[in-house]
Formats: C-alpha cells, sequence, structure tokens
C-alpha cells in the first residue's frame, strides 16, 4: 500500500513538465478541483495534503476554510508532528467578502511566501447568492493569487493550489451552473465516491482526471479505526480490493 501523502504528491505534480504551456502549471503542478458528497473526505484529504507539502522542507502551507477543523486526522506520525503543524497557517474567512479580500491583500503581504494554497469547503462561499459573474471573479482570483505566490517563490518551485467543492447527487439549476463555471478554471479534477466499507474501515474510490495532462487514474481510499489513511492503486481487475489489491475499474465520472 502507499501512503496517502505518496498518492498526493503525484496529484500536486500533475502538470509539471518542460513542454507546459503555462508558467505556473510547469512550475507547480495543475490547479485541482477536489470534488465529492458529504463525508466523502475531502477536509481530511486536504490536510494529509498540507502535512505532506509542510515536510518538504519549503514555504508554509495557507489553509483557508470558514470554520475551524473539529479534530485533526489521527494515527499519523506526520500529524503530530509540531514542525509540521506549525507551518500550515489556518485563517478563517466567514465570508464571501472576506475571503476576497484576504486573496487580494496577500498580493501585498511580506514574508515567505507560501509553497501551497488550500480552500475547503468552495460551497459555502458559493451559496451567498453569488451570480455566475461573482463566482468566476473567485475561481480566477484563487488562480491568480497562486500565480503570484509562484512568481514570489521563483522559478523551478511554485505554489500549489487545492480547492474543495461539494456536491449534491440533486443539485438545482443554479448550483449545476456554479460547478460547471468553476470547472472550466479547474480542468485537472479529482471525484471521491463513498464506497462500500470494509472491516473497521470507511472506504472510499478516488478518480482523477488530470484535464489532458496526463492520463486517468483511480485509488482505493481507506481510512483505518485509529485514522490512518492509506491508498491503494485500482487495477483494472474485478473484485474488491484486499490490503494488497485494488478494485475493478468503472470508468472517470
Amino acid at each position: 500500500m502507499l501512503l496517502m501523502a505518496e498518492a498526493l504528491r503525484r496529484v500536486l505534480n500533475l502538470g509539471n513538465s518542460a513542454e507546459s504551456e503555462s508558467e505556473y502549471t510547469a512550475e507547480a503542478g495543475s490547479p485541482l478541483l477536489l470534488l465529492g458528497g458529504p463525508g466523502s473526505g475531502k477536509t481530511a484529504l486536504l490536510f494529509a495534503a498540507a502535512l505532506e507539502a509542510a515536510g518538504e522542507g519549503r514555504g508554509p502551507v495557507l489553509f483557508l476554510t470558514r470554520r475551524p477543523l473539529q479534530s485533526l486526522p489521527r494515527g499519523r506520525r506526520a500529524a503530530l508532528d509540531p514542525l509540521r503543524l506549525q507551518k500550515i497557517r489556518f485563517q478563517y474567512p466567514p465570508s464571501t467578502h472576506e475571503l476576497l479580500q484576504l486573496l487580494c491583500s496577500a498580493h501585498e503581504a511580506r514574508g515567505p511566501a507560501p509553497s501551497l494554497l488550500l480552500l475547503d469547503g468552495l460551497e459555502e462561499y458559493l451559496v451567498e447568492d453569488l451570480g455566475p459573474q461573482e463566482a468566476a471573479y473567485l475561481a480566477a482570483l484563487l488562480l491568480d493569487t497562486a500565480a503570484h505566490f509562484s512568481h514570489r517563490i521563483g522559478a523551478g518551485q511554485g505554489c500549489g493550489l487545492i480547492v474543495a467543492l461539494q456536491i449534491q447527487e440533486e443539485g438545482d439549476s443554479g448550483e449545476a451552473l456554479q460547478l460547471s463555471l468553476v470547472q472550466r478554471y479547474f480542468p485537472a479534477q479529482c471525484w471521491l465516491h463513498v464506497d462500500a466499507s470494509g472491516p473497521g474501515q470507511h472506504c472510499l474510490r478516488a478518480c482523477l482526471d488530470p484535464g489532458g495532462q496526463g492520463p486517468r487514474a483511480e485509488w482505493w481510499l481507506a481510512f483505518r479505526p485509529d485514522g490512518e489513511m492509506t491508498v491503494t492503486p485500482w487495477p483494472a481487475q474485478a473484485g474488491k480490493p484486499s490490503s494488497d489489491k485494488g478494485s475493478s475499474s468503472e470508468g472517470q465520472p
């Protein structure tokens, strides 16, 4: 089995290619949109990404969310490392207006530029009656802020960007329009689906579409009772994954 951090390293480095058209993409990887329903592990994966980036010896991690995390993932040595936790800067903009202000002010902030920008719960900001133009501005500002951080860090490094968005099975037309609009700004997307739980485990299926910058990939994610997160590649073979094998691929949603 691979550690979740190793899988996230692949996600964070999606666009690392000398032939990429965008300087930001070439240096920092493609911005990633993390999609899933309630309880699909989006926040846990964002925190795992934050821990991974904080342990790479680069700049700090900026973690934006509307409310504080109720608990930190258990069972991971990295989660107990105070040096890593100190490098994760949590900020809690309570409204879309304050989120926009925070992102705009980041262009003038001093100190080390973040090596990773994370936003959890984008839907909580979009729900504030944002029209298409306002939603597009927010998405564009997130990309611009990450690009600004990348420019400050310098060539060969860059600032990654992962945004988590909760989706409903039966959303209204307004939510569908907002999702379609946000997806235009984030062609690389990872869909999370709650799957049948194994004994003592909470299991997910992750489907990664890198937006034309590489092959699609799928993983079987398992959250153990002690909080440890592991991931197994999902092979094109039938059958449920065991401790060594994955399950059948059914295609990207």
